[in-house]
């Protein structure tokens, strides 16, 4: 996919999320996003693209940063993705739109290396043209022990047989991309940047419905999901962290342990030793 076509999936994308099944697949993202960044601690935080989603609401580190490919007006989605392509489903209204800090090419991040503490990649690797560069990128501007959350479709799932079936003639349901990743894969990727894959999770195991009256008849199923069928769920999210070779934390000195008494150290008499003997 070129520059161009990544560029009008990152639309169709947009315009997806309005629909009833997008956002579904937001309301889950959230809740799991705001679990994970809760309890991750540091000083700069930084979210790369996709602002409908808040992904670093709950974190509370004292710098937050959104970085997108772009500066959009906020609260205004263009009028070409206000009708989804089928006309049986319904539109919610748009998501409100955060500030932008930065604008960059999210294969060149313009942040030091070794300066963040938390990145969160939600759904920025299949819709891009170098998602390996993306990610060295990250590898590289993250601290030691630093940590990533990446947000995925899963190609195993319905959700991903749906997107497979457009091929022979079947609707699409996802956004155009050719780039689905799956969850094995993204852990291989991680793996070979020294980001080992601490926790994953799937969610939305409802099929693949346009229509918020079906989602919500298949809303049992993600009760069931993770027990009966769990690496079925329609997206994923997968927690990494930085690891370092050779690197060893110490722990505060307050920790170590003082000596109660002074050790005592016994003294020879060298000249009596020789007369001795």
């Amino acid at each position: 996919m070129d520059k161009a076509g990544s560029e009008q999936s990152i639309i169709a994308l947009e315009g997806w999320l309005q629909t009833p099944a997008g956002v579904y697949m937001r309301a889950w993202e959230q809740t799991c996003l705001d679990n994970l960044t809760a309890d991750i601690f540091g000083y700069n935080a930084v979210q790369i693209g996709l602002p409908q989603i808040d992904a670093l609401a709950a974190n509370r580190m004292p710098n937050r940063w959104l970085v997108d490919r772009k500066v959009r007006p906020e609260n205004i989605v263009p009028a070409a993705l206000a009708a989804p392509a089928d006309s049986s489903a319904t539109v919610t209204a748009a998501p409100a739109r955060r500030p932008v800090a930065v604008t960059c090419d999210f294969t060149e991040l313009p942040f030091a290396s070794h300066s963040l503490d938390l990145v969160v990649l939600p759904h920025v690797l299949e819709f891009s043209t170098d998602p390996h560069q993306v990610l060295r990128e990250v590898e590289r501007v993250l601290i030691p022990e630093g940590q990533v959350i990446i947000c995925g479709f899963n190609p195993t799932s319905l959700w991903g047989a749906r997107h497979v079936l457009r091929r022979v003639g079947g609707a699409s349901f996802l956004p155009p991309t050719e780039a689905l990743i799956t969850m094995p894969r993204m852990r291989d990727w991680l793996k070979l940047l020294n980001m080992g894959a601490s926790h994953s999770y799937l969610g939305c195991y409802a099929p693949a419905c346009r229509t918020e009256k079906w989602l919500q008849r298949y809303a049992f199923m993600d009760n069931a999901g993770p027990r009966w069928w769990p690496f079925l769920g329609g997206v994923y999210v997968i927690q990494a962290i930085k690891r370092v070779k050779g690197m060893h934390l110490i722990g505060p000195a307050w920790a170590r342990k003082s000596a109660t008494a002074p050790a005592v150290v016994p003294a020879t008499n060298k000249r009596r030793e020789q007369q001795d003997g």
